[in-house]
């Protein structure tokens, strides 16, 4: 049991992480001459537009903005909440 906490641990770091990764991305779009096509650019935008673009084919821009970034927070932060909670409950468990 104390693997699944430390795995469920290790996975909100990870999402952590990845938010933060996403935020950056989202922060660098408002810069429209960036080179895209350097190679940390690319990387990034690599790692975070697949998942970036589930929510833009489900959120049309509304007045040119891209609100399907915002959705996106909020879904990480919903799945490490659920995931926190779990590993908290366990952790109670295995107090007893």
């Amino acid at each position: 049991m104390e693997i699944v906490v430390f795995l469920i641990r290790v996975l909100v770091q990870t999402i952590s992480i990845y938010t933060l990764v996403l935020l950056v991305r989202v922060l660098l779009s408002w810069f429209p001459n960036l080179d895209w096509s350097n190679p940390l650019l690319s990387s990034l935008s690599a790692i975070t537009d697949p998942y970036l673009n589930a929510f833009r084919g489900l959120i049309p821009p509304l007045g040119g903005f891209d609100l399907s970034a915002i959705v996106a927070f909020l879904a990480l932060n919903l799945l490490q909440s659920l995931l926190d909670g779990a590993s908290a409950t366990l952790s109670a468990g295995l107090t007893y």
